[in-house]
């Protein structure tokens, strides 16, 4: 029996694409929390506030994860658990809340020349 031109023909399903994490993945998880944290203590403490950081992991997120949700996921709440972390503690900019940012944005930096050192092209 000939089938009918206004139902369309059953398809295949259209595997999921298998995501592979990447080799560096713990450290981008980590340098995500790490700008989360800085965005948030960065901005806490300038008057202006410092969007570049946000922007920054953006740039990263894309990047990184264009055609992979899972790992996409991953680091929003990486950067998003960075952020809240801070923003629990810290409600007005103190000297601790500078330090930490220093100390953070240290990390930050040395996680990001490390990563691109071993793994970039």
């Amino acid at each position: 029996m000939a089938q009918s031109a206004d139902v369309p023909a059953a398809q295949e399903p259209v595997p999921e694409t298998a995501e592979k994490p990447a080799p560096y993945d713990d450290k981008l998880a980590r340098l995500s929390e790490i700008l989360g944290a800085v965005h948030y203590l960065r901005n806490l403490c300038n008057k202006d506030g410092e969007p570049g950081w946000r922007e920054a992991m953006q740039a990263l997120i894309d990047a990184e994860t264009a055609s992979e949700p899972k790992r996409r996921a991953r680091m929003v709440a990486a950067y998003n658990r960075g952020y809240r972390s801070f923003a629990s503690v810290y409600t007005t900019c103190t000297a601790s809340a500078v330090a930490a940012e220093g100390l953070y944005r240290n990390e930050g930096a040395t996680l990001a020349v490390e990563i691109a050192a071993r793994y970039g092209n």
